[in-house]
């Protein structure tokens, strides 16, 4: 069976807001490193925030079969921890279809902007990534108001 996008055309605009987070796991030298601003790259946190952002608007070229939509908020909040940089994505629209994908999407982004950062600082002595985990990707909350004037 042929994929396809699915028929939204005759479902209400309402107010639509989804809420993701993530986790990328980190060696405490580089969370160290992070906390000094002493990263060759740059801030990875601010990064972060910039690629989620992005990522929202660039989201239905992602995800094969996700409808174009018009974002009218996007919230990214970067957190460093101990171990990990957490990273939590909200996105709002009024549309006919939700929003999740475009979270989820801008989380995925953005954890993987703080890799590509810290790479360099993660690695062992063969180059590989023996602690470094992009993990608990998932959405948080959903919200659809129905009752909403437009």
């Amino acid at each position: 069976m042929p994929f396809k996008q699915v028929d939204i055309s005759k479902k209400p605009v309402v107010y639509r807001e989804a809420t993701a987070s993530g986790r990328i796991k980190l060696r405490p030298g580089t969370i160290h490193l992070i906390q000094k601003g002493s990263l060759e790259k740059g801030d990875p946190l601010a990064l972060a925030s910039t690629a989620a952002i992005l990522a929202v608007k660039s989201t239905p070229s992602i995800v094969a079969l996700a409808h174009p939509l018009k974002v009218e908020r996007t919230e990214p909040v970067v957190k460093l921890g101990k171990y990990w940089v957490e990273v939590t994505v909200t996105v709002g629209a009024h549309e006919k279809t939700g929003v999740e994908m475009e979270a989820l999407t801008a989380v995925s982004a953005a954890l993987l902007n703080v890799w590509d950062v810290v790479k360099a600082y993660e690695k062992d002595s063969k180059g590989q990534y023996p602690s470094t985990v992009i993990e608990r990707i998932r959405v948080t909350n959903k919200v659809k108001r129905t009752n909403e004037a437009i």
